[in-house]
């Protein structure tokens, strides 16, 4: 049995989370939605929920249609998980640098 003490603290806290649910804004949430994330350099993919979006679309394993949101690196591709050293210049980051810093 809930003595008197434990029993008025779970009051309160039953008066302060019906407050804080009440209070809170309707339809400003992000919609959650089940997309997949494909690594451009290893071709890798997996499906997974976020609230992300793209307007490109893959087919799935299960015969679905998600969006698919393109990422430079994941776990199958960075080289902590993997052990291998690799050059990612996607964006000719060097070539730009150079141009910017050339002597003159």
């Amino acid at each position: 049995m809930i003595g008197f003490e434990e029993d008025k603290i779970m009051s309160i806290f039953a008066i302060l989370f019906e407050k804080e649910t009440r209070d809170m804004k309707k339809d400003i949430h992000p919609e959650y939605k089940e997309v997949v994330f494909l690594d451009t350099t290893s071709e890798f993919k997996f499906l997974t929920k976020s609230t992300m979006t793209s307007k490109e679309t893959i087919k799935w394993e299960d015969g679905n249609e998600y969006p698919v949101i393109k990422v430079e690196v994941s776990s199958a591709s960075h080289p902590f998980y993997t052990g291998k050293k690799i050059f990612l210049d996607t964006a000719g980051r060097v070539e730009k640098f150079n141009r910017k810093y050339k002597k003159k």
